[in-house]
Formats: C-alpha cells, structure tokens, sequence
C-alpha cells in the first residue's frame, strides 16, 4: 500500500471496544459510516490524537503518529490535523477572524490576519470577519470552522458530523462548497456520517462500522448496492433481504438461476456460489420495476412476480409500497414508485399489482442464519 495517505489499524477492547482498519488516499474523500455507538468518532479521536488507542498504528504519507508497539504517539499538534466538529467549537467571545488566527499562532500578528482573512474569502465568509459566532448562521459557523481546521495547512482533515446540525437546505449549499473545496485539497479528508446519503453525495470509498469493526469498505454505491453480508446490508437501510438457493450458473448468458418461493429468478452472474448452495440475497429497491398498463406502461418480464400492496408511505416525489407476495406471513417486498404514477393509477393499500426484479440488481451474500 503506498504511504502517501492515512493509514489506521486500531484494536483495543475497552472502554469503546475497536478493531478497525481503513486507507485513505491524498485527495480523497472516506466516509466512516455506522449507527451511533459504532465507534466512529473513537476513530476520529484516535487520529487526532485527542485519545490513544489500546493497541495499534497510524501514520500519515509515511510519517508514524501512533505505534503501540515502538512506544510512539505525537500530540495533537505534532500531527497537524484539522478537525471540524459537529458543534464547531468556536470560541464565543472571538471573532470569527480572531478565531481562525488562533489556528495560526506559530506566524507573526501580521501575517496570521491575512491568512485568516484570505481563508474567510475561500470560505465565502466576505464582510463577517468582525462578527462573533453569535452573530453567524448556523452555516456561516460551520464555514469559520472548516476555514480555522484548513488555515493551519493540515496534513488531514477530520469531519465529525459536520452538517448535523444545519438545516437541509443550508446543508445541500455546505455540499456543494466541500465538493467544490476539495478538489484544492490535495490530503485526506475524514468525514464521520450516519447519513448514506451524505456518504453517497460526497465520499470517494466509505467504510461501514459496527460495534467498532470494520464491516466492509468500498465505492458508497457498491457497498449499498452489493453489501458483503446480510449484516451489512441491514446497516446500510437494505430492506429486501430474502433466503433463497442457487439453481445454476448460466455462463454464456451471464446469469446465475435461484430459487425463491417456490420460483426461479435470474440474477446477474455470480459464480462464487455453488449450484445448490442456500444463499440470502439483496436487490435495492431502483431495481424493482412496476409493471404498468396502457401505452407508458413498462414492457419488462424479466422476474415478474405479482403482489398486494400492503402499506404506502409517500417521500418526497416517490412512494414507497410494501407488497405482500404469496400472503402477509413472509417478508413483504419494498418497492419505490413516483408519487404521480400512483396516484394515476389508484394505487392504494390492498390493491393488486405486478414487479419485475431486476436481474442486475440481485445480489447474493452467504446465508444469514438469523
């Protein structure tokens, strides 16, 4: 693995139990990702240098900041990180100009203003500087904030739920100028999220935690749409989770035939599960599609399957439908259809409808015994 990058490898058993590893590149983007308790923030904490680690080892493009086994850890300063918190940690009674010099004080007065000034322009924060944090939106702190952690020309920054506590819209804005700022960055960027759809918006690779472990790392949309395990695709708000068991492998057509319910679907080629081997498998709910009648009707076979919607919960512009198939004992089928095509439709509970599973989207993960 090259060194030009964060590189962590922690173990410890208490008081917050990890064993976590994970990579990030300079110039990239990791999003840590887990449910609260998962150990996400220890992590962060632990690059900082804010809290050592039992056991373990970090390093930044080749430089050792903590080794458990050569006795070495560097303070906070000595690494050189900035940090961004959820609740910015600005100091009240500064300006948000004084507060990002006071990430500067290594440089003389003069030159630590200019900087400061120069950072508050980068961060769109022209004509506040005089203002305290009082004074400041929500998002207008969170710029002060990012603007003090990246003053100090860090070697890594560290982003600790940092849109948490803005509302939506001003969160949508803070994305575009972090995706827009990070181009310039050439370091590792950290950011701790519980939020998929911040990790899917923004992260280069994501890695998902739990109980303070490393579940599985990767590109946001393939761990969403191709989790390791069961375990993993329930942390990810997978809702379609079914058993089933491989019929066989159809090389020349590129699919691999299972048997679900009594019925055999067609997913995409798999090959590293065996002919009769009992699976449990996944399919995100964009690859279901509803077939519809009349001429903007979906002409798509491929797995059709037939259902009664049980429950509808509208979001936003889509729907989403939960169909019974074969009787309300079993596991229901989640579906995501826009909102206007099932109020054109008269789709309500107890209606009957007809799906296709499509076969890219069925994924197949060992089987869960729970």
């Amino acid at each position: 693995m090259s060194e030009q990058g964060l590189q962590i490898h922690l173990r410890q058993v208490a008081p917050i139990p990890l064993d976590a590893e994970m990579f990030c590149a300079r110039g990239e983007l990791h999003a840590l990702v887990g449910p609260s308790g998962s150990g996400k923030s220890t992590i962060l904490h632990a690059i900082a240098g804010l809290m050592k680690a039992g056991e373990g080892r970090i390093a930044c493009d080749g430089v050792t900041w903590f080794d458990s086994g050569a006795s070495v850890s560097l303070s906070p300063r000595q690494r050189r990180v900035g940090v961004v918190f959820q609740q910015y940690a600005l100091f009240p009674h500064l300006s948000a100009l004084e507060n990002v010099m006071e990430a500067l004080l290594e440089l003389p007065g003069s030159q630590r203003k200019l900087k400061a000034e120069n950072w508050l322009e980068r961060l769109h924060l022209r004509g506040l500087a005089h203002r305290r944090p009082a004074q400041l939106s929500g998002g207008q702190q969170q710029r002060v904030a990012l603007a003090r952690a990246l003053a100090r020309e860090p070697h890594a920054l560290l982003l600790d739920e940092p849109f948490s506590a803005v509302d939506r819209i001003t969160r949508e804005v803070l994305f575009e100028e972090l995706a827009e700022l990070r181009r310039e960055l050439h370091m590792p960027v950290v950011l701790v999220t519980h939020d998929l759809d911040e990790a899917l918006m923004l992260a280069d690779r994501m890695t998902i935690l739990a109980q303070g472990r490393t579940q599985q790392t990767g590109a946001p949309i393939e761990v969403i749409t191709r989790p390791n395990t069961a375990h993993v695709a329930r942390l990810v708000g997978q809702k379609n989770i079914f058993r089933g068991g491989v019929v066989e492998h159809r090389v020349e057509r590129g699919v691999t035939v299972i048997e679900w319910r009594k019925r055999r679907l067609q997913a995409r080629l798999q090959p590293g599960f065996a002919s009769g081997e009992q699976v449990t498998w996944t399919i995100p709910r964009s690859h279901l599609v509803l077939a519809l009648a009349g001429p903007e009707g979906h002409a798509i076979d491929e797995n059709r399957i037939s259902g009664k919607v049980a429950a509808l919960v509208r979001l936003g512009e889509n729907a989403i439908l939960s169909a019974e198939v074969d009787g309300a004992g079993r596991p229901p089928v989640f579906l995501s259809v826009p909102l206007h095509v099932v109020q054109s439709k008269g789709i309500s509970v107890g209606t009957d409808i007809e799906f296709s599973f499509l076969a890219e989207g069925i994924h197949l993960m060992p089987v869960d015994r729970r």
